[in-house]
């Protein structure tokens, strides 16, 4: 019986209401609710198009503009006048969505929620839903007089799925696992990064209002908000991976939204050897750095695969260790019984409750924490995680944003002056010297790849300067007619220091590795 009692725990369905025309002069007008995870059952479009193929059989009329709006206290974002950056973007693939199929789907879609009773949902399995909106929308196929072949009817139960139980457009690019990131530049041109290179979809949204609709529903999960008084948001998916969502006014041609995938399983030092970020050699000098208990910073630019090294690094740590993770969304995945995550917390509506990475660094020296690693420093924190790495919490690991591992140095001096501190340069210097032990340098090359480019080691001081060495390094040596890098790893010549520290804790790596100009 596909109508049932709330009581089964089952969908409870009533007959759905069939849309009535408005008069001429009405305006048909969207609303979209100011505050996150508000939504009601009537936030997707109720009114269609008539007259237009498929769509001309339900007797709907008054179609919304596709330049939706975001209405906060009062205030309308418009986003008419804009581009249409789709047509432009059609010319460079065929597209596969036709206009349509989204207009009935959003029009199932809409009536579907004016028959469920939402509240049960959580009830309910994934299996039990899916059978009960499967049949729903077959038969408000049938009360509508759509007639559609069984792959349609297969494929647009699909998408509304895709948009009960997912993120709508954008679901199966999420199950996609060869896509690394998905760019929305716009409701009707999205692309994606697959094997370091940016392509075209044939994705795309059904307005902006479907758009915000769809990012409320992502930063509503995580406890987040966005809204015209705070239209910037980082936020991430169940899966870990991370979202950057922006909208009005900060953005121009409508809502922006950025997620940076994680793959399912966490990428682990033999899979970076495979894909030829790193050799064997350096993947065995690695293990040791973690074990001797090094203080490790990894620096890179955007997109070069810092968390995803923190990640496979942090593998190595002994299970029987206490680690405290900070980030500002929580993406590491880290695999040992004792790992105790903590993540930062944006203001409320009034200011007001904000919880910054400096004030969980603070707070994890309390937590009896045998090693920190923090996400990446961007501020204040840094001074404060420098003193852990001093004060009995070696093998602490950090990443920063930079070009070298001069700069990352650099770049982390510059914070400690953002923590308010009167300290003059050299002490900031000598802390930062005697804290951090190695860094490691990563980029996203041209062709796409992410390579490990050098392993530094931080000597000391010598007056006023921060002495480094450089251990091994990526040596380019050609480019392909297709772009493609050729290069090797090269050593220096220069036996570290730390190794001392290898032989203090029975850890054995080869003189040979060091020789100089050896390829690895």
């Amino acid at each position: 019986m596909l109508r049932r009692l709330v009581s089964s725990n089952t969908v409870e369905f009533k007959k759905p209401p069939v849309p009535e025309a408005p008069e001429p002069s009405e305006s048909v007008e969207p609303s979209m609710p100011a505050v996150a995870g508000k939504r009601a059952a009537t936030d997707a479009p109720a009114a269609r198009e008539s007259g237009s193929g498929l769509l001309s059989a339900t007797g709907t009329a008054g179609d919304e503009a596709p330049n939706g709006d975001l209405t906060n206290g009062g205030g309308t974002t418009d986003y008419s006048g804009v581009p249409n950056r789709r047509a432009i973007a059609e010319n460079t693939y065929v597209t596969f969505t036709s206009d349509k199929h989204t207009e009935l789907k959003m029009l199932i879609h809409q009536q579907l929620l004016d028959t469920m009773n939402l509240s049960v949902l959580d009830k309910m399995s994934e299996d039990q839903i899916r059978s009960e909106v499967g049949d729903l929308v077959r038969e408000l196929l049938v009360e509508n007089n759509v007639p559609l072949t069984l792959q349609e009817q297969q494929t647009l139960i699909a998408d509304i799925l895709d948009e009960v139980l997912g993120l709508g457009p954008i679901e199966p690019l999420l199950k996609d696992p060869t896509i690394s990131d998905i760019l929305v530049n716009c409701y009707d041109v999205v692309v994606v990064e697959r094997f370091g290179r940016l392509e075209m979809t044939p994705v795309k949204f059904k307005d902006n209002r479907h758009l915000l609709r769809i990012i409320d529903k992502i930063v509503s999960t995580v406890g987040r908000r966005i809204d015209e008084s705070s239209p910037m948001v980082d936020a991430r998916l169940l899966d870990g991976s991370r979202v950057n969502a922006v909208i009005a006014p900060i953005a121009v041609d409508g809502p922006l939204l950025s997620i940076r995938r994680f793959a399912t399983d966490p990428y682990t030092i033999e899979r970076l050897i495979d894909i030829g970020t790193i050799t064997p050699n350096i993947a065995e000098l690695l293990e040791g750095i973690v074990r001797a208990r090094q203080n490790i910073l990894i620096s890179g630019g955007t997109g070069s695969g810092k968390t995803t090294m923190l990640n496979a690094m942090a593998a190595f740590i002994d299970p029987k260790e206490r680690i405290i993770t900070i980030e500002d969304a929580a993406e590491l995945q880290l695999q040992q019984p004792q790992v105790a995550r903590m993540e930062t917390r944006p203001a409320n509506v009034e200011g007001k409750g904000e919880i910054a990475q400096r004030e969980l660094v603070k707070n994890s020296l309390r937590m009896r924490p045998d090693r920190i690693i923090v996400g990446e420093v961007r501020g204040g924190e840094a001074f404060d995680m420098l003193q852990a790495m001093n004060t009995g919490h070696e093998g602490s690991m950090t990443t920063v944003h930079a070009n070298t591992a001069r700069d990352a140095l650099a770049r982390i001096e510059n914070m400690i002056g953002m923590a308010q501190l009167d300290l003059p340069q050299k002490a900031m210097r000598s802390q930062i010297a005697s804290a951090i032990h190695v860094v490691i340098q990563l980029a996203r090359l041209s062709d796409g790849r992410r390579r490990l480019m050098s392993i530094q080691e931080v000597t000391g001081m010598e007056g006023d300067i921060i002495t480094m060495q450089e251990i091994f390094r990526f040596d380019r040596r050609q480019t392909d007619a297709d772009g493609t890098i050729h290069g090797a790893y090269v050593a220096t010549g220069i036996r570290p220091k730390f190794i001392q520290d290898f032989d203090q804790r029975g850890i054995y790596i080869s003189d040979d590795l060091f020789e100089p100009n050896q390829e690895l």
